[in-house]
């Protein structure tokens, strides 16, 4: 045999010991490598599938304001919040055009009844403050009808018609004053509603963790009714003290200005 077949039947030998040797260790390495390479590809495709759904998500239209507020308050708290606020509107109304100066102390009363005074015209005086509907014509002509009685008479018939017209007006405010009120109990008992609801939600889930929308509706419920019995309450209340305080002061300007116009006829009683 020559020695160039001795090297090659060596060669084989080494060849064929190295591949039992380490043909093991590398079918391991090449099968957890693509191990590897699958578990990238799923997590690949679990991102993909994210990512779609978030797509899909945004590609939803978003709720509007109006119709996130109807689903929480529902028929029957948007029915008492929109009357609340039409009645309240209605009243400011009414009551703003009754609080103006021309209907409790109008000024061209006081300068023709005085002038009907300085003439001695006392029917005429009389007539023209019955037949004017403010305030202040319902105390002068109550005044006048009772002057024959005398002056302490007089002055107290003036005073009963002026605390009876003072009393019609604060009844008209009043109202405005019982929204701001009741508007903010509503609320709470909306707020209180709603906890409820979200809390029955978590109650009934049988261990399992809610669903965040489901949650989501008491809660809205809970704070838009809240949101809404402020947002009445609030202005009712502010309307409500800035016309009183108007009202007042009118209303003591009209006792000012008819004791001022009565006041000729102190010694009425006296005489007699």
């Amino acid at each position: 045999m020559s020695k160039s077949a001795v090297n090659a039947g060596w060669i084989f030998v080494l060849s064929l010991g190295a591949l039992l040797m380490f043909g093991p260790a590398m079918g391991s390495f090449l099968g957890a490598g693509g191990a590897v390479a699958i578990a990238q590809e799923d997590e690949a495709d679990a991102d993909a599938a994210e990512e779609d759904a978030a797509e899909e998500k945004s590609d939803q239209p978003r709720k509007s304001w109006l119709s996130w507020a109807w689903e929480a308050l529902g028929p029957g708290y948007s029915i008492i919040f929109l009357g609340l606020s039409f009645t309240l509107v209605a009243l400011f109304v009414m009551n703003l055009l009754t609080a103006r100066r021309e209907n409790i102390c109008p000024m061209h009363l006081v300068e023709a009844f005085e002038s009907h005074l300085n003439e001695k015209q006392y029917q005429e005086a009389y007539e023209l403050a019955k037949n004017d509907d403010s305030f202040l014509g319902q105390v002068l002509s109550a005044g006048l009808a009772k002057l024959s009685s005398g002056y302490d008479q007089a002055i107290e018939a003036m005073q009963e018609v002026g605390e009876d017209e003072n009393m019609k007006l604060e009844h008209r405010l009043s109202y405005m004053a019982l929204i701001g009120t009741i508007s903010p109990m509503i609320g709470l008992f909306g707020t209180v509603h709603g906890m409820i609801s979200s809390f029955n939600v978590i109650a009934n889930s049988a261990g399992s963790t809610p669903q965040a929308s489901d949650l989501a509706k008491g809660i809205s419920t809970a704070l838009f009714t809240t949101l809404l019995g402020l947002a009445i309450a609030i202005p009712a209340i502010m309307a409500y003290n800035i016309l009183r305080n108007f009202v007042a002061r009118l209303v003591l300007e009209v006792g000012i200005l008819s004791e001022g116009l009565m006041n000729r006829f102190e010694n009425v009683g006296q005489k007699k």
